[in-house]
């Protein structure tokens, strides 16, 4: 167990320390301003710096981000569970979900903080439920759409109710679809909850620091909030894949 973890974690560790030395080198060597690419080095001050800063950022970007994509993908299920049973409301949805998908955030975000006002975080988390929607909604139907008409009937035929069909056929086939859903959703929320700082609103966030940072010509800094945000997607991400894992176990 502990070998296959260590073949697991050791490759992509030694492949990120190839990267920042050679990117180290390239910096140093080739006298690259710090407009254009900081150092490895000078990055790793600045996290030092600023990292009670950073932290409370993290925070509550993530806090944004966590909201939107718990409301975002409740919706979306809550809403493909309706599609799958009647058509109507797979036809009505079809063309809202198709025109959700292409909602420019850039656009939408200075609407919402302009509704709610600079001191409300509901903009970024309505945003971010936004993003989330498309792909948990459009994968969970996709899910539950794949369970053979046979299995149903076959449910019926032993007087099982509709509760019944669902628990034991049609959620346990679709749960490989919402999580794909999901794991796609996970890293969306955290960028979209970033992006949506970058235009007014609270100076307490990831994206606010980033944009604050570079404006003040700080790019070392603002590389250091970067990799706070990049740290947020892995932490996402990861427990979505962990969730997953823990549901599939138990439902095998």
């Amino acid at each position: 167990m502990r070998s296959a973890t260590l073949r697991f974690v050791l490759p992509p560790v030694a492949l990120g320390l190839v990267v920042l030395v050679a990117w180290e080198l390239l910096v140093a060597l080739g006298d690259i301003q710090p407009y254009l690419l900081p150092a490895p080095t000078a990055i790793l001050t600045q996290l030092g710096l600023v990292s009670p800063v950073l932290w409370t950022s993290f925070l509550a970007t993530g806090a944004n981000a966590l909201i939107g994509l718990i409301a975002g993908a409740l919706l979306a299920i809550s809403m493909a569970l309706l599609a799958s049973r009647l058509s109507f409301i797979d036809e009505l949805l079809t063309p809202v979900v198709a025109a959700i998908a292409v909602v420019p955030i850039v656009a939408l975000a200075p609407v919402l903080t302009t509704m709610y006002g600079a001191t409300s975080e509901t903009p970024r988390r309505v945003i971010v439920a936004i993003v989330v929607f498309v792909p948990v909604f459009i994968n969970t139907l996709r899910g539950l759409r794949q369970v053979l008409p046979v299995h149903r009937d076959l449910m019926r035929a032993y007087a099982a109710s509709n509760w019944q069909i669902s628990r034991t056929v049609t959620i346990p086939g679709a749960l490989p679809y919402v999580f794909t859903g999901l794991n796609i959703a996970s890293s969306l929320a955290v960028i979209s909850a970033i992006v949506a700082e970058y235009f007014g609103g609270l100076q307490n966030g990831l994206g606010s620091r980033i944009t604050s940072a570079a404006a003040n010509s700080a790019y070392p800094r603002a590389w250091a909030y970067v990799f706070g945000a990049i740290i947020l997607g892995v932490v996402f991400y990861a427990a979505t894949l962990a969730i997953e894992k823990a549901v599939s176990r138990r439902t095998a």
